[in-house]
């Protein structure tokens, strides 16, 4: 086995044909800038195991000075030790102390690896939904014998009860009336407008989630810019004090049940937001609330709460209505300089 290396898309020319299980968009090497790709590549010249590396602009954390694994696939466990060992090698020549992956370069774009499919009804068996992280179970366990172990986990809980009552919400919904909050749906017409003020309460909201890192407007719209045709603004809703955006809730319909030809009854919550002040406490409730009010009248009957950090707030809203039906695993390895 050998391993090879591009710093840009068009250094992988003559790079041969590769199993389908990884193949990759090489243009994401642009697109995601990547600072290094690596490929393991067999004797009989097929490409086994393959990762993107980031050192350049990476999340901070602590002290550590942060290289990134991402783009991660394998198909050969003997590769993957030597595809792991490589990165490692590179991300200790360019001063990194603390590996972390999979993550394609920072928390706005797809990271983590599921780690807990789903063991109890009615999640057994759970197809992975919209826009979820999706790996053989093999992936994580060569991540571990790498000598990485779990840096956070993540969780995503599935209500299957959208009228299931809750007695707090009347409370909150007085006290964000008496503090002038109005809560309302997006309007199809606006939604390209809306997203200016959704990153710029964003950017206020997530600065202390754990591993966040800043990213542009741009680069923000470019992201939503795909899901956008799709989404049903009944199910993007804003609070809003004297015209100021202070919390908002973005959810979509699950399309991958359409993509298996199944009928579409679950939306997802993709992001709940809020201004982070002690006033505002009971709104993220609310406006989770408020979705699937709005879903069941839509024709729903379910709704995913997606991909929680197991510390955030959106944790312990979902707690009061979904049960857990997925866990994933972001991983950590400290490195000598």
């Amino acid at each position: 086995m050998r391993v090879l290396s591009f710093r840009s898309s068009a250094e992988r020319i003559g790079l041969p044909d590769v199993p389908h299980s990884i193949s990759f968009d090489f243009n994401r090497m642009e697109e995601d800038s990547v600072d290094l790709h690596q490929c393991v590549i067999g004797d009989d010249d097929a490409a086994l195991a393959r990762c993107s590396l980031w050192w350049s602009e990476v999340p901070l954390f602590g002290d550590q000075a942060v290289g990134i694994i991402g783009h991660y696939a394998s198909a050969d466990e003997e590769a993957a030790m030597v595809l792991l060992e490589a990165a490692e090698q590179h991300l200790k020549d360019q001063a990194c102390t603390l590996v972390i992956g999979p993550m394609d370069g920072n928390i706005w774009r797809s990271y983590r690896f599921v780690t807990d499919a789903g063991s109890e009804p009615p999640f057994l068996p759970e197809p992975p939904f919209l826009m979820e992280p999706s790996n053989p179970p093999e992936w994580p366990l060569q991540f571990e014998r790498a000598g990485f172990s779990t840096l956070s986990e993540y969780f995503s809980g599935l209500n299957v009860d959208l009228a299931s009552p809750d007695e707090r919400i009347a409370p909150f919904a007085a006290k964000m009336t008496d503090r002038g909050i109005a809560i309302r749906t997006a309007e199809q017409a606006n939604l390209h407008r809306e997203l200016g003020r959704i990153y710029e309460l964003s950017r206020v909201a997530f600065t202390r989630n754990f591993l966040y890192t800043p990213i542009t407007e741009d680069s923000f719209r470019r992201m939503y810019a795909k899901i956008l045709p799709y989404v049903r603004p009944e199910l993007v809703l804003l609070a809003e004090r004297d015209s100021q955006l202070v919390g908002y809730l973005f959810a979509i319909p699950d399309l991958a049940q359409a993509a298996r030809g199944k009928p579409v009854n679950t939306f997802i919550i993709k992001t709940v937001a809020i201004l982070p002040d002690a006033e505002f406490r009971g709104l993220g409730s609310l406006l989770v609330h408020r979705a699937h009010q709005a879903g069941a009248q839509l024709g729903f009957s379910r709704c995913i709460h997606a991909l929680m950090h197991e510390s955030n707030t959106s944790r312990n809203i979902s707690n009061h209505y979904a049960s857990t039906m997925r866990r994933y695993t972001l991983y950590g390895k400290e490195i000598a300089p």
